[in-house]
């Protein structure tokens, strides 16, 4: 079996983050099959879930009750990161942070983070919401290290490793305002 169906396979299991192996699968799929934004910058577009990273961050782990979404449209310049509950309380309540992306480089995209806050469910048609506006004294990036139609990963500004796996079944329309309301925010 090759490393990156190993690697998939591990990140597909229900605790990848107890598996011993996927840390030295990343770094070895990092070397096999590195990332080319200037080629593949549309292969970003889509919902990614975190399925497993080196952060000891709450908010950054994997939790089998949870669904840690980034949901990225550099064809926009939108992205979003975004906490919910798995399964039919999904619609409930989430945490969502939204921000302006750009790509830099091959590996580098540029990450500006413009409103964050709670969203809860649709009343009365309408979405009740509790956000703000976030002003981020540093530039944050990502640089994309290894990039297909299935498998993203990923280290922070911050020395985080991330590995996500595509989620075919969510499009990030269902998550990123229209193009004017980004507008309105950045």
């Amino acid at each position: 079996m090759s490393c990156r169906s190993r690697l998939i396979a591990a990140l597909e299991s229900t605790r990848p983050s107890a598996d011993p192996e996927v840390e030295g699968l990343l770094s070895q799929l990092e070397r096999q099959q590195p990332a080319d934004l200037d080629r593949q910058a549309e292969q970003l577009e889509g919902v990614w879930e975190l399925r497993w990273s080196s952060s000891s961050l709450p908010y950054l782990r994997v939790a089998p009750w949870l669904d840690n979404l980034q949901v990225l449209s550099p064809s926009r310049g939108l992205g979003m990161n975004l906490l919910r509950l798995k399964g039919p309380l999904a619609e409930l309540a989430s945490i969502r942070l939204l921000a302006s992306i750009s790509v830099q480089n091959q590996q580098r995209v540029q990450v500006r983070f413009t409103r964050g806050g709670w969203q809860g469910p649709q009343l009365l048609g309408r979405r009740l919401a509790l956000e703000r506006e976030v002003s981020s004294g540093r530039p944050a990036w990502l640089d994309i290290t290894v990039l297909d139609e299935r498998l993203r990963i990923c280290r922070g500004n911050a020395g985080t490793l991330f590995a996500l796996l595509r989620r075919k079944d969510l499009a990030p329309d269902l998550f990123l305002p229209d193009a004017a309301a980004a507008a309105a925010t950045v």
